[in-house]
């Protein structure tokens, strides 16, 4: 291990804890394949090798990211805040759905998907943060400043709330955080919530008035899951998935049922990624998931340290957005498994099986240990 960090820049217990997490969801994921098999077949190999591949990918682009200048993706964040709309309008057009949601781009000739809220998650945080420095000093001005800062926020949660509300829902909450901390004012922050409140409460009740154009074709689904949580005994059947995934946390215990013996995997939908967590407590127990919880706040707190001692203010703004988007990801997975929150779909940062979210999660951690390379370099130079 020793001799694999001296060729890895920034914070060694950034590096040390993402590595072992990327190494623990090979195991995690072959173990918690089975109800894919069971719905589209294959062998649990053939998913661990896709997961694999991933992981391979994640670690290249961590690799390449944290050895470049942050002020390059300063100056690339407008082209890839455009992109990320142009790949979001694609997405609703001609994206791939599933379980209703047109989430999905599918990627020619290879034959995979990449989820494009993953790309226009962080696309958002740095564009945001690169607009609050540039319009620091006109910032209460509605016009010059706040206008022109909060368009993006609206943009990209508009285009990602159709499909995915949970998504455009934390990603507008972490926008705030950041706005909040660039010093924008409380009450122009506060017209912003109440505009986007009273916003999504016209749209939900013109598409109540008019159904028949299905302007937010995933309406019933969050309101179902809403109200089920709400009535929990009168919808049983309803919540399902989430009574099996707090019996999977129950049968866990302390110690859990070991790797590959856990049960209730079987009937949980997306058990290696929505529903992670539960599949984790039950096969490795209570103790190393409160241990799994730890090193996600180590996690955040070793990125916000880094982020309070950047050289400017657009890497403290990164810094600290990306760690609330990771630790958010991960505490409403957590949340969903215990069954405090509606069931909704956020995965576990680095563990859960997938592909953008991986490697986008992946991307976002190299562009933090750039910054922490960076404030490295700075401090050799004093």
């Amino acid at each position: 291990m020793q001799n694999l960090l001296q060729y890895l820049k920034g914070d060694r217990v950034i590096w040390v804890i993402t590595l072992f997490l990327l190494a623990f969801s090979l195991v995690s994921v072959y173990s918690f394949v089975p109800v894919l098999v069971k719905v589209e077949g294959g062998t649990p190999f053939k998913y661990l090798f896709k997961h694999f591949v991933y992981v391979l990918i994640g670690l290249g682009v961590m690799y390449w990211i944290h050895r470049k200048d942050p002020r390059y993706i300063s100056q690339l964040s407008k082209a890839a805040f455009y992109f990320a709309i142009a790949l979001l309008i694609f997405t609703l057009l001609f994206g791939v759905k599933v379980n209703d949601a047109g989430r999905w781009v599918r990627i020619p000739f290879v034959g995979l998907t990449f989820q494009s809220s993953d790309f226009a998650k962080f696309a958002l945080i740095i564009y945001v943060s690169r607009l609050l420095v540039k319009k620091k000093n006109l910032l209460n001005d509605w016009r010059e400043g706040f206008w022109p800062v909060v368009m993006p926020i609206i943009v990209i949660c508009g285009l990602i709330v159709k499909d995915n509300f949970s998504t455009a829902a934390i990603l507008f909450a972490i926008s705030l955080t950041i706005l909040f901390i660039g010093k924008v004012p409380l009450l122009k922050i506060g017209s912003l919530i109440g505009g986007g409140i009273a916003l999504l409460g016209i749209i939900v009740l013109f598409h109540k008035a008019v159904p028949e154009l299905n302007i937010l074709p995933r309406y019933e689904t969050w309101e179902n899951r809403i109200f089920n949580k709400i009535n929990d005994d009168a919808n049983v059947l309803d919540n399902a998935q989430s009574l099996n995934a707090q019996l999977a946390i129950y049968n866990g215990g302390l110690w859990g049922q070991g790797p590959g013996n856990g049960q209730l995997k079987n009937y949980l939908p997306e058990a290696y990624a929505d529903f992670y967590y539960s599949s984790f407590v039950e096969e490795f127990g209570l103790i190393l998931a409160l241990i799994l919880a730890l090193m996600y706040l180590i996690i955040l707190f070793r990125i916000i340290r880094i982020g309070l001692s950047a050289q400017t203010m657009f890497e403290t703004y990164v810094c600290i957005g990306i760690g609330i988007l990771l630790l958010s990801q991960a505490s409403v997975n957590m949340l969903v498994c215990t069954g405090v929150f509606p069931v909704t779909g956020q995965n576990m940062p680095l563990l859960a099986m997938g592909g953008s979210a991986l490697i986008m999660t992946c991307f976002g951690i190299g562009i933090v240990q750039a910054i922490a390379y960076k404030n490295e370099k700075n401090k050799d130079k004093k």
